[in-house]
């Protein structure tokens, strides 16, 4: 049995080596024409013997090329007489068929140009009488990465916000129907674009983020972009506790920032006190349980952001409808939104305080359509967060708030 083994594992080796060899592609580079008579070529059965036989002149010649990482385009020019007399595009693994070195001239050449997405556009050259046989052309990443993506909208407002390792190069693109933000020489993280995928508002009909090349190119679809086109402004910050630089792009309405607020005001007066007390609490335990505290606090701690007012007025309107007037936090602490002081030491710590993921939800069911209040709640709460990801937790939290109405249904009927 032991004799078996080894021959199992050569038999194994060979098959999967096939298997590799069918795999990778066959690119036939020969030029339509030889290169023209050289004296070298007279003496070519001399040299040869210096060269290793006559297969150096005459033998099959064949080049293999591979990336890492692998499955990058490639861009094949045979060149001679610096003039392409032959072009192929292909994807790695693949292996070039080349005219035999007797059928060249001295400096004929292939140039190859590789392209991947989120990497270096990368050039390399190979004389195709040199003997090598195969090349393996390393990718070197983009200069900077994205590695975080979010979207929020509240009032028909709404900002885009990039985070990226290094400070973002960015352009800014109007179409004909949005605009397009190019972040230029930036790739992205695994799971970077996630929490933007399906994003939509009132004034955002779809939003799609793709690497092209070098570039990160991100288009934004506007519902009717000649009638109500948003101005564009841009800002550059860090962000000191991940260490990350952020780019954002805001789509301020040109009505400007007074009605806005004015709206805003109108909508949080509408939020009555059930909606932050008895099963509406249900609900808001059910939520802060199920979502990330840092990132919770993240997304509604103090910025320079259009959000903050928003929050800042909804956690005055949180305390005025609580018990004795004042804000409470998980922690028991206790704020009087009247004061200033303690309305700022309150918002500090705004992820804390008991009801207000309620009166959030509440707030935004009077400013926006059914249709947008979940989306528009996760950019608030949870920009991070995967739209299917928080739909789940929703629901949840949901059904909690069903089962402790349900009692009190029940009892008084």
């Amino acid at each position: 049995m032991a004799k078996t083994r080894p021959i199992a594992l050569l038999l194994s080796t060979l098959i999967a080596l096939s298997a590799t060899a069918e795999e990778r592609e066959i690119v036939e580079l020969i030029p339509n024409k030889r290169s023209g008579w050289t004296i070298g070529k007279l003496f070519a059965p001399i040299t040869g013997l210096f060269m290793g036989g006559p297969s150096y002149w005459y033998g099959e010649r064949t080049l293999t090329i591979d990336t890492r990482p692998q499955g990058a385009s490639l861009d094949l020019f045979y060149v001679r007489e610096n003039i392409q007399r032959r072009f192929e595009r292909a994807k790695a693994p693949i292996l070039v068929r080349l005219p035999t070195r007797i059928e060249t001239g001295p400096r004929d050449s292939i140039e190859i140009r590789v392209i991947l997405n989120g990497y270096r556009l990368q050039e390399t050259k190979i004389a195709v009488r040199s003997r090598q046989t195969h090349l393996t052309i390393e990718l070197a990443s983009l200069p900077n990465r994205l590695e975080s993506m979010t979207f929020t909208h509240l009032s028909r407002r709404g900002s885009l916000k990039f985070l990226t390792r290094e400070v973002a190069k960015f352009r800014l693109q109007k179409m004909s129907d949005g605009f397009s933000v190019v972040l230029t020489e930036t790739g992205h993280s695994e799971g970077a674009l996630e929490s933007v995928r399906g994003v939509s508002s009132d004034n955002i009909q779809s939003l799609r983020a793709e690497q092209l090349g070098e570039d990160l190119l991100v288009r934004v679809q506007l519902h009717d972009a000649v009638h109500h086109r948003p101005d564009l402004r841009s800002t550059q910050g860090y962000d000191a506790a991940r260490n990350l630089h952020q780019f954002t792009v805001e789509l301020v309405p040109t009505d400007g920032n007074a009605a806005i607020l004015a709206e805003s005001n109108d909508a949080l007066k509408r939020v009555r006190r059930s909606d932050v007390s008895g099963c509406a609490l249900d609900f808001d335990h059910s939520m802060r349980s199920q979502l990330d505290p840092e990132a919770l606090s993240r997304a509604l701690a103090p910025s320079s952001g259009f959000i903050d007012s928003h929050l800042k007025s909804a956690l005055r309107r949180l305390g005025e409808l609580s018990p004795d007037g004042l804000i409470h936090l998980i922690d028991g602490s206790k704020f009087r939104p009247a004061i200033p002081l303690d309305l700022a030491a309150a918002r500090a710590q705004s992820a804390e305080a008991i009801g207000f993921i309620s009166l959030l939800r509440a707030f935004i069911a009077e400013l926006e359509p059914t249709a947008q209040r979940r989306n528009t709640l996760r950019g608030v709460i949870a920009p991070e967060l995967e739209s299917e990801r928080f739909g789940a937790i929703v629901e949840i939290a949901e059904d909690h708030e069903r089962r402790c109405n349900t009692p009190a249904q029940a009892s008084r009927s």
